[in-house]
């Protein structure tokens, strides 16, 4: 066993594939969640159910754990910032910061000269009025928002709900005319190295990612430039541990990065069986100041399918061959729409 333990926050299924890759390395977990139920218990050393803002539990947690990391990024600032100044939290809360907000996001994007769709920052109907060539667009929540969480289509100035009434900022994106979606998931180290993955074609569906691919049917360019901004994003941000840039290609193959997720990235499943070294495993890896392994690729094509709520009954009865890989991530509640596991086929 390793003499490190890092401290995990958060449960889901994101904690749990962590937890394992951790084991792998002899690298010892706690993960401490305001989910009770959370299935990242299954597999950390040892699991703290608590809210988020309780200061006794945070400082248990604080006091087991040599470095601390995260599986979602809506964990309130202050908190990291709290945790930071007793033990490591990587990534950096201040860069947590900065992606946790689409307004101060899309600022550090266009600054860095990375195109991003176009947008504005919105704080009532009249902002939108005076916006409204970004029609029809997407209004979204400022921060909070996942997998389609805190979005509202707008075609025209009429799909202004009369009573809203702004408590939150929002961003006003115009619509894409979309070809299709990308991401590229990229891990850096303390001492500058990087190793990025290829890009991943993926497909949505009801704002929740369905199925991802590897080789991802992109242009040469495409691939090349994808990568390039990834890496000037982590470098930029001095990120450590694993990222994930996610990218929209509209129809003149024009490539827009839609947002940043400052964790392991649900697309980046495939890693797992289709790479000698996962994400996850990198992720740890790079937070806990391991050395870099070198990097294969073990299939030259590969697919994930995201398995949602109670599509996990039938995969829990099928037999699977020797390219296919089920994961059930053990959640104890099946609901409409919730990540239950994936499946990866390796296919070359």
């Amino acid at each position: 066993m390793s003499d490190i333990t890092l401290g995990i926050i958060g449960s889901g299924q994101l904690g749990s594939l962590l937890c394992q890759a951790a084991k792998k390395l002899k690298v010892k977990t706690i993960v401490i969640s305001d989910d009770e139920k959370g299935p990242a218990q299954n597999y950390a050393d040892e699991f703290i159910f608590s809210r988020y803002d309780d200061e006794d539990k945070i400082k248990e947690f604080v006091s087991k754990a040599d470095i601390v990391t995260y599986e979602f990024e809506n964990i309130p600032v202050e908190i990291l910032k709290q945790i930071n100044k007793e033990k490591k939290v990587l990534p950096k809360p201040d860069i947590n910061q900065v992606i946790q907000n689409r307004n101060l996001e899309k600022t550090f994007l266009n600054d860095l000269g990375i195109k991003t769709t176009d947008w504005a920052f919105i704080k009532s109907a009249e902002d939108i009025k005076k916006n409204e060539k970004l029609l029809p667009g997407i209004l979204k929540t400022s921060t909070l928002g996942y997998d389609g969480h805190g979005q509202f289509v707008l075609n025209s100035l009429a799909d202004i709900k009369k009573d809203w009434c702004f408590t939150a900022d929002y961003i006003l994106e115009k619509k894409v005319d979309l070809k299709k979606e990308i991401s590229v998931v990229i891990a850096r180290f303390s001492n500058g190295e990087t190793y990025t993955y290829e890009p991943i074609e993926n497909v949505h569906k009801d704002q929740i990612l369905k199925h991802s691919k590897i080789p991802a049917d992109i242009s040469s360019k495409t691939f090349q430039e994808a990568q390039l901004n990834a890496k000037s994003i982590a470098e930029k941000l001095g990120y450590i541990g694993v990222m994930c840039v996610e990218y929209f290609i509209d129809q003149n193959d024009n490539i827009l990065t839609n947002e940043i997720a400052p964790r392991v990235h649900n697309s980046g499943h495939l890693t797992i069986n289709a790479f000698n070294v996962s994400q996850f495993e990198n992720h740890i890896r790079a937070v806990c100041d391991l050395k870099m392994k070198p990097i294969k690729k073990i299939s030259n094509a590969a697919q994930m399918k995201n398995i949602l709520g109670s599509e996990i009954k039938e995969f829990r009865k099928k037999s699977y061959s020797d390219k296919e890989f089920f994961f059930d991530y053990q959640k104890k509640e099946i609901k409409d729409k919730r990540k239950m596991g994936h499946l990866t086929i390796l296919e070359g």
